[in-house]
């Protein structure tokens, strides 16, 4: 029950950062420009930080070996959601087809997964979840990014992906905690505080988008489907397959709790960013997000 309940509380938060960014626009706080501006500077700035300062943690080989299984069940779920985009969204417009599939990549494992497990499975548990996340770190500004950007051969297309910033944060940070390079105490904070910056901005913007959009139109069936592929599905087919192959209670744990967070914000975001549909995606993180309030904390009832 105490694992319900944080569950509870984390993807509440979210939900009010949501509201806030509605609360912004209609009072004219975010209008187009700063709305625009807001996405270039966590995209730019916050979102790399948060990725460099997510590798930071201790690393030998035998926290290696610890968490080599977490490692690849989360490789293997992120291979079975990128398959599973390519092949459920297909027959989508373009604009939405790579909302779909982007959310079905990405989840909010980072902001809303980490503390959740924490509180939950302890330092051991954390570990974990540490790892488990770096392959959807890893994915979601190589092939995730790639969804969007459509423009230009694939040389062009590659090189656009392999120069964003938070691929060059992935690297430094992989980097980083391979070779245990050491920063200044107070570089390691400003990075950490920047990075921390991005769960609220990003859920707003998120809200200041769907501030456009009328009450009535937030339902969107599209968006049930993709809840039920990344928050139900997913999770559900992780559980059978580890329980199938008598994976230890904890390492089961962890992986299907990150497997069923919500979609990532980074999906309105980028869709803003890229001209993708991005009142679709606003839609779409919205209700992943409100109905995550149930589904996820219910997933801990499973375990």
């Amino acid at each position: 029950m105490d694992t319900f309940i944080k569950m509870a509380q984390t993807q509440s938060v979210l939900f009010l950062y949501i509201l806030l960014g509605i609360a912004c626009r209609k009072r004219g706080l975010f209008d187009d420009h700063t709305r625009g501006k807001l996405t270039d500077f966590t995209l730019m700035v916050t979102l790399p930080c948060m990725v460099f300062d997510s590798f930071h943690m201790p690393f030998d080989l035998a926290a290696l070996y610890r968490g080599g299984l977490a490692l690849a069940i989360a490789f293997v779920m992120a291979g079975v959601a990128l398959a599973a985009g390519k092949v459920l969204y297909r027959r989508m417009p373009p604009g939405e087809r790579c909302v779909m599939q982007y959310g079905t990549l990405v989840t909010n494992s980072g902001f809303a997964g980490l503390p959740v497990v924490a509180g939950a499975y302890g330092e051991e548990g954390l570990f974990l979840a540490s790892l488990f996340v770096i392959p959807t770190r890893i994915l979601m500004w190589s092939a995730g990014i790639s969804l969007f950007e459509q423009e230009g051969d694939r040389w062009q297309r590659a090189k656009k992906v392999l120069l964003n910033p938070s691929i060059i944060a992935v690297a430094l940070g992989l980097a980083r905690m391979v070779l245990q390079l050491p920063l200044p105490a107070f570089v390691d904070t400003a990075i950490g505080h920047v990075g921390d910056c991005t769960s609220p901005i990003a859920m707003a913007l998120v809200g200041a988008i769907l501030a456009d959009v009328e009450v009535r139109d937030v339902a969107e069936p599209k968006a049930g489907y993709l809840i039920l592929v990344r928050q139900l599905a997913l999770p559900a087919l992780c559980l059978a397959g580890l329980k199938l192959l008598g994976v230890d209670p904890l390492t089961t744990g962890v992986s299907v709790a990150l497997t069923g967070m919500p979609i990532g914000s980074t999906t309105a975001i980028l869709a803003q960013k890229y001209g993708a549909d991005a009142r679709f995606a606003s839609k779409c993180v919205f209700l992943s997000t409100l109905s995550s309030l149930v589904t996820v904390p219910l997933l801990t009832l499973l375990l």
